[in-house]
């Protein structure tokens, strides 16, 4: 645990949760930001994810925000509480099945792609958000609550805020169409970029190397 930690949850306050990403960090890592009574933390890869599962409390609420294959999910399902990386109606549909076998409901946001100079970046069109939204709302067991979107990779700080408007806008649109009581978090703002994505009105943060160095 760091300084940090303390700036970052003043900036939070009450109303922004905050998803701490535990990429290649140890179990003893984990644990101080658990002992200071942090129960939501994020994995990129569901190898990592499976070997910390077993070795940590089970009570974290573990996010899955990497890019998820369907030959994954299984192992995803059966450890997480929330899968950010929804980016496919093929992918829905797996998850739907795999938590159909464990009579389980998987909170999942759908994930959008949004800055178009980022062209390897994975995520949905925001063009297809209602048709993809009403498609998934068939699905028996997922709360398609929300959505996740990356800020672009660069210095311009003009740029990564249009971004972060552009989805907000998204969001708001959403939550019109389907209810704030239905779409509940805008997950955007990493360590580099979370204060912009504050200002922009982002509801969860995933925060990684700015908790873990000083």
């Amino acid at each position: 645990m760091n300084r940090t930690y303390t700036e970052v949850k003043a900036a939070l306050g009450n109303t922004v949760s905050l998803c701490i990403v535990t990429k290649h960090r140890t179990p003893a890592q984990i644990l101080s930001y658990y002992d200071a009574g942090e129960r939501v933390f994020g994995e990129n890869r569901i190898t990592e994810l499976k070997e910390k599962y077993d070795l940590l409390p089970k009570d974290i609420e573990w996010h899955f925000i990497g890019h998820l294959q369907k030959n994954k999910v299984r192992d995803t399902v059966r450890r997480v509480s929330c899968i950010q990386s929804l980016d496919s109606l093929a992918l829905a549909e797996c998850i739907e099945k795999e938590c159909a076998k464990h009579q389980k409901t998987m909170r999942v946001f759908a994930e959008f792609h949004m800055a178009d100079e980022d062209e390897n970046k994975t995520g949905l069109s925001p063009a297809d958000a209602f048709a993809f939204f009403d498609e998934c709302r068939k699905y028996e067991h997922l709360d398609l609550c929300g959505i996740m979107v990356m800020g672009p990779h660069t210095d311009d700080e003009s740029r990564v805020r249009e971004v972060f408007d552009k989805a907000h806008t998204l969001f708001t649109e959403l939550q019109k169409r389907y209810g704030s009581e239905t779409i509940t978090t805008l997950s955007m703002g990493m360590s580099g970029d979370y204060k912009i994505a504050l200002s922009c009105g982002s509801t969860m943060v995933r925060l990684g190397s700015c908790l873990f160095t000083e």
